[in-house]
């Protein structure tokens, strides 16, 4: 008898589930070593404007804010400090992404982090009915709307990219 697959569960999962919002989960094969966010996208069929990445930023004043961007698309550090009202941002440096968020590099999900930070969502998923984000795991992502990642993470939709 063939042993099923069991259902992956992380803290981001177990959180949507908690909540009762609809999403779908979205596996890839991480074994080649691509796992940037266009190259996710082209592995899962998905559409690149459809994918998002998150991106954890730290404040000058040592505050943390996490934003999500396009994969395409770089985030504007002068505009994100400025959404975020801080006077300068700088990249999480990664060595401090888990002992901050509770993810590694590749499975930063925006949701299920070891806090509630203020997060950014870049306007253009106001015109997606799902968007993909990480689903807290290297080679899984999830699909989700747009309005239920604002819901789950209290976020704010603005212009943050270059």
């Amino acid at each position: 008898m063939a042993k099923s697959k069991k259902a992956v569960k992380t803290n981001a999962v177990r959180l949507i589930e908690r909540e009762n919002i609809n999403f779908s989960l979205i596996e890839y094969d991480i074994s080649d070593g691509l796992t940037d966010g266009v190259s996710v996208a082209e592995k899962t069929g998905q559409q690149v404007e459809t994918v998002f990445k998150t991106l954890v930023t730290k404040a000058i004043d040592k505050s943390i804010h996490v934003f999500i961007i396009p994969v395409a698309q770089e985030l504007d550090l002068k505009k994100a400090a400025k959404v975020a009202h801080v006077k300068k941002l700088d990249l999480l440096p990664l060595g401090n992404l888990t002992k901050e968020t509770g993810y590694i590099r590749g499975g930063c999900s925006p949701v299920g982090m070891k806090r509630l930070f203020p997060t950014f969502i870049h306007h253009s998923a106001d015109d997606l009915a799902q968007m993909i984000v990480s689903a807290g795991k290297p080679g899984l992502q999830m699909a989700i709307a747009p309005n239920d990642l604002v819901q789950l993470t209290a976020a704010k939709k603005v212009d943050i990219c270059q």
